[in-house]
């Protein structure tokens, strides 16, 4: 069976070593190349020890990068823009991981990154990548933004209810739990185990950088203007995020309201699932059970007091919220079964 080559710019972080995981065991991907500039030369196995003895993959130079059949890039934010004009011409097809090409207008990413934009005739020409809303123009793209892990969880968890008219768009709120793998793999200060263990840190909460992607991204697939609120707190807990996200119903709504909206929109996504249990102990979507799938719970509760709806969404931050994404991005690219490569289901217990 002929395989698609697949090469990865940044493969020593841990989305690039998801990644790796992912496609080393992707029965129509074979993994070409990985770069590195930090690693050049070694094995992958030393960056990512899951993977000893899986492949005698070594990390290369991106100069030395040959022609591929898709291109991922897993580098920090502002290095895509940076290398695309090399890149280009390597692959047809490119999924950039980072946040360059998530937002479609240069001054929107100047305000949240702080920075110009560097190739602002490439915005409009990626396409955002998360399947369950935009499937039909991922299957045509050539260019792919994957989404930020925070932006997608909550963008999957809203927009059903919204696409259904069932809530007020102008005033939403996320509250986004956030573990400590979100920030990569570079040490710093706040990453120090002594700084970092046991906290329940609110690290941001207000202007946070995916408020943009997320009210964008829920504006266009609505045909609404959206607006959201988010805060952002780091856990104690290395994957994995969950969003509870306080919205103010149009009318009064019932939880078949509820459910039927979610089902309507949802009911054939593989990798989405509705989580409200009258028993047992994860009667709600808990980021735990997720780690290592590409599965996106979501749950919610109806607040008749105070006439809220109280959405509940979980991911796993570097499966879901990256890495799976991605993979479940390229399959169909490719014309593949979407689920290729992605239906491990989580452990339990962790």
């Amino acid at each position: 069976m002929t395989k698609i080559k697949a090469s990865i710019i940044g493969g020593s972080g841990y989305a690039g070593g998801e990644l790796i995981r992912l496609l080393l065991f992707h029965p129509k991907v074979e993994i070409q190349q990985v770069t590195s500039r930090r690693y050049l030369n070694e094995p992958i196995g030393l960056v990512h020890p899951n993977l000893r003895g899986l492949s005698q993959l070594t990390f290369t130079s991106i100069d030395k990068l040959q022609p591929a059949d898709v291109i991922f890039i897993a580098l920090p934010n502002g290095n895509s823009m940076a290398i695309f004009s090399k890149v280009k011409p390597l692959a047809r097809k490119i999924i950039d991981l980072g946040a360059d090409f998530r937002l479609n207008q240069a001054n929107l990413w100047q305000t949240w990154y702080r920075q110009e934009h560097q190739r602002p005739d490439l915005l409009t020409k990626f396409v955002y990548g998360l399947p369950e809303v935009n499937r039909q123009a991922i299957r045509q793209a050539d260019w792919l933004a994957c989404g930020g892990c925070e932006a997608m969880v909550s963008i999957l968890t809203l927009y059903p209810v919204i696409k259904q008219g069932l809530i007020e768009t102008d005033d939403i709120i996320i509250d986004a739990k956030m573990s400590s793998s979100q920030v990569g793999s570079q040490p710093s200060w706040s990453s120090h185990h002594p700084e970092r263990s046991g906290v329940v840190r609110s690290y941001k909460p207000t202007g946070h950088r995916h408020t943009a992607e997320i009210e964008e991204q829920l504006s266009v697939f609505s045909h609404r203007q959206v607006k959201v609120s988010v805060s952002a707190t780091s856990l104690d807990m290395v994957r994995g995020i969950l969003v509870t996200i306080h919205t103010k119903p149009k009318r009064t709504l019932t939880d078949k309201d509820v459910w039927q909206a979610y089902r309507q929109v949802y009911s054939k996504e593989p990798f989405i699932r509705i989580i409200k249990q009258s028993r047992g102990l994860y009667r709600y979507p808990e980021p735990k059970i997720l780690q290592g799938s590409n599965y996106c719970d979501i749950g919610f509760e109806l607040d008749k007091h105070n006439n809220r709806l109280v959405l509940i969404g979980a991911i796993d931050n570097l499966m879901k919220g990256t890495a799976g994404t991605a993979v479940q991005s390229l399959n169909i690219m490719f014309g593949f079964d979407e689920t290729l490569g992605l239906k491990f289901p989580g452990l339990h217990p962790v």
